[in-house]
């Protein structure tokens, strides 16, 4: 019995001291062997279940004990959040995407982000440029200069852009550069005049001559070569059906209705500048 008494207070000068609240203890019993007192028997169980319990240090249990009261206060703070807003029985809009704070102050904690264009209920709490808010149930902050009596009209959508058409030629217009022609078709007169309304420097224009088509008054020379020549060449087949045209020749190429899926048509060489249409572009209507 002695010895078993000083084995027991070597154990307990060794135990760490530990809140006997938190520690678990052990329902099973065991049977008293033969010849052993029941004191004895009682005395070496308590030992062994002090020995397999978890040892729990007072740092855990005041760490646990500082995470409940911070949630009993988060709970307390969006309960009495709850209540003011119900009283105050008001709400405003978010007029853009804002950070959601869990306190006024510089310090405090992001939590979270709410959308533009939504309707919040309010405390009447202001504090350093931030409005507590209730949302989902839970005070927030937010800042105050972003949110609106009334909801914010939303912001229209771009219009795309539209691209301007490029400067160019086009169908009618008038001759404001003198010249004039005399034809036996009034659509070499239409021709005439939407060529000298686009390219006023062009001021040399042949009708009649007593020849072919020429001479049956259908068909005109326009005095023009390199590429501009090719721009108004281009610009009268583009619009041939317009301006009642039948084909058309330029530096030795040709383009006709009857052929023009073809496009143009390289022509046999004719000798000179002038047979081969390198210095006018010739034109016949129907």
């Amino acid at each position: 019995m002695a010895t078993l008494s000083a084995v027991t207070m070597g154990v307990l000068a060794a135990e760490p001291a530990t809140d006997v609240n938190l520690l678990a203890s052990s329902g099973t019993s065991e049977p008293v062997a033969a010849g052993t007192s029941a004191d004895s028997t009682v005395e070496d169980s308590s030992l062994r279940r002090r020995a397999v319990t978890t040892t729990v240090s007072r740092s855990q249990i005041r760490g646990a004990a500082r995470a409940e009261a911070a949630a009993r206060k988060d709970i307390s703070v969006d309960k009495k959040a709850r209540q003011l807003a119900k009283k105050l029985d008001d709400t405003v809009w978010t007029t853009d995407v804002l950070n959601l704070w869990d306190g006024p102050s510089e310090k405090a904690d992001k939590l979270g982000v709410i959308d533009a264009l939504k309707k919040v209920p309010v405390t009447g709490r202001e504090q350093l440029g931030r409005t507590q808010v209730v949302i989902d149930g839970q005070s927030r902050w937010v800042t105050s200069d972003y949110l609106s009596a009334t909801k914010p009209k939303p912001e229209p959508e771009p219009k795309p852009e539209v691209q301007a058409k490029p400067a160019g030629p086009s169908l009618g217009g008038s001759c404001a550069n003198g010249s004039s022609i005399d034809a036996g078709r009034a659509s070499l007169y239409e021709i005439h005049d939407v060529v000298c309304a686009n390219w006023p420097s062009i001021t040399s224009y042949g009708t009649w001559r007593g020849d072919g088509e020429h001479g049956q008054g259908r068909a005109i020379d326009i005095m023009v070569s390199g590429d501009t020549g090719w721009a108004v060449a281009d610009f009268l087949r583009a619009n041939y059906a317009a301006l009642g045209i039948e084909y058309i020749i330029y530096a030795q190429n040709i383009w006709s209705v009857e052929r023009s899926g073809e496009g143009w048509r390289g022509m046999s060489d004719r000798g000179s500048v002038t047979a081969n249409h390198y210095d006018h572009v010739h034109v016949t209507v129907y």
